[in-house]
């Protein structure tokens, strides 16, 4: 015992040794948590065929596999990749960082690497994709992401060695020497030839590859591989800690030309709402075509959240769960500022336009200072009506806060905006409720 005291001691008091690190900087993990939203971005080879990325090489026929290795780089050449465009759109959603995949389970690299041949810099395209990536998002202040698989099919196809997820021993870098060292060779290109990179995301086994991580660039924040992060699924209650959502839009992560129906704006803006009510970030997922473009339908999307965000950007960021997360239909938000609460309430058909709605927000609790207003509507005016009160009212009641409010923003032509409209709400306190009340403002009783 006295000898691992001293080992301990020696480790922390030598000048120039540092224990490992072996877990993200709270306060990193704080910083991650007020970002909120993010960008993902699935793009590699085999989006020219519209393939899931990377999984098609798993248990494929040799054919397969030479065809895909050696075909596929000769004609990969996206003539309208525009970054700048990529980050400028990115922005204007909301998104606060991105995440690119630098290297999915195919093994091909986005970058100029030393470490193989099966790489950006051997298509036509002949640039390093990932540094332009990377130097786009930054013009625009959006904090840098790298998606990273441990798991390498091109690395097992080489070494002739099954190609899956995770089903033998060797799949795992932590019992496969060999594939540990080439994941390190790669991680220090990344994190050492980019300037700083926020967040990593490793998809894979990550022991042995995020402590090594952590030495290149200790304020980096690891996700997967160190946080909860659901796929195409939100967790019934809020998660202590960071967390992260990640979602697609449509079916698939990568670009799929046929049969891939996509999410509507007001379901993705939804998401978001729900995932940062419940303390997570959401990270939305687009799949570019194998020109370089994003797809009309997800650049739509963007563009429909991009209004949202425009209007209400401050509910989603720097915010955290209140301690109920909803009401029915209505999701809270805690603003940073104390006593202060954001509420989403449905727009649409059920608060149109123009109309003035009453509430009762049964777990507020007000007082003669509370205050009340319409996220980025002024409540003065509603557009060529005369004489109309558009006035707000907030009274403390003993069912709860009574508010009411009108719907007077007008962001459509045809006046049918579908999208939450948001409250914000000052001097205000949570008043707990008992199970039966709980039960039922969760069912949407009001």
């Amino acid at each position: 015992m006295k000898k691992i005291i001293l080992a301990f001691l020696l480790v922390t008091a030598v000048p120039g040794v540092r224990a490992q690190q072996t877990q993200n900087k709270p306060g990193r993990e704080a910083w991650f948590m007020d970002l909120g939203f993010g960008m993902f971005i699935h793009w590699s080879l085999d989006a020219q065929v519209g393939a899931v990325i990377s999984h098609s090489m798993a248990g494929a026929s040799q054919e397969y596999l030479k065809r895909y290795t050696t075909e596929l780089p000769r004609t990969f050449n996206p003539k309208k990749f525009d970054p700048d465009e990529w980050a400028v759109l990115a922005r204007l959603a909301g998104m606060k960082y991105v995440v690119f995949t630098a290297k999915h389970h195919s093994g091909f690299c986005m970058w100029n690497t030393r470490t193989t041949e099966f790489q950006i810099m051997q298509t036509p395209f002949k640039r390093d994709m990932l540094k332009e990536v990377i130097e786009a998002f930054r013009r625009q202040g959006i904090a840098i992401g790298l998606y990273f698989s441990p798991e390498d099919f091109y690395f097992l196809y080489q070494h002739q060695l099954p190609i899956g997820r995770l089903q033998h021993p060797q799949h795992y870098p932590a019992r496969n020497p060999a594939l540990m060292e080439y994941d390190k060779r790669q991680l220090k290109e990344l994190l050492t030839q980019y300037g700083r990179i926020d967040v990593l995301f490793f998809d894979g086994p990550a022991e042995g590859l995020k402590e090594y991580a952590w030495q290149l660039q200790p304020e980096l924040v690891v996700t997967r591989g160190q946080m909860n992060t659901p796929e195409q699924s939100l967790p019934d209650q809020p998660i202590p800690g960071p967390w992260e959502a990640c979602f697609t839009m449509g079916t698939d992560w990568q670009y799929k030309p046929t049969n891939d129906p996509h999410k509507t704006g007001t379901e993705i803006i939804t998401m978001l709402i729900e995932t940062r009510a419940k303390g997570g970030n959401l990270l939305l997922n687009v799949g570019p075509k194998p020109n370089g473009e994003i797809q009309i339908e997800q650049e739509a999307l963007l563009r429909e959240l991009a209004l949202w965000q425009l209007v209400n950007q401050e509910s989603i960021h720097n915010t955290r769960p209140w301690p109920l997360i909803r009401e029915g239909k209505y999701w809270f938000t805690k603003a940073p500022e104390p006593n202060t609460v954001y509420v989403f309430v449905p727009g649409g058909n059920e608060w149109k336009y123009g109309e003035r709605k009453d509430f009762i927000f049964h777990s507020l609790e007000g007082n003669a200072q509370t205050k009340v207003e319409v996220v980025g509507y002024a409540s003065e005016l509603v557009e060529y009506r005369q004489g109309f009160d558009a006035s707000l009212s907030v009274q403390p009641t003993a069912m709860g806060l009574a508010v009411s409010a009108v719907n007077g923003q007008r962001l459509y032509t045809n006046n049918r905006w579908p999208n939450p409209v948001v409250l914000k709400i000052s001097n205000v306190a949570y008043k707990p409720l008992n199970t039966q009340e709980k039960r039922d403002t969760m069912d949407g009783a009001h």
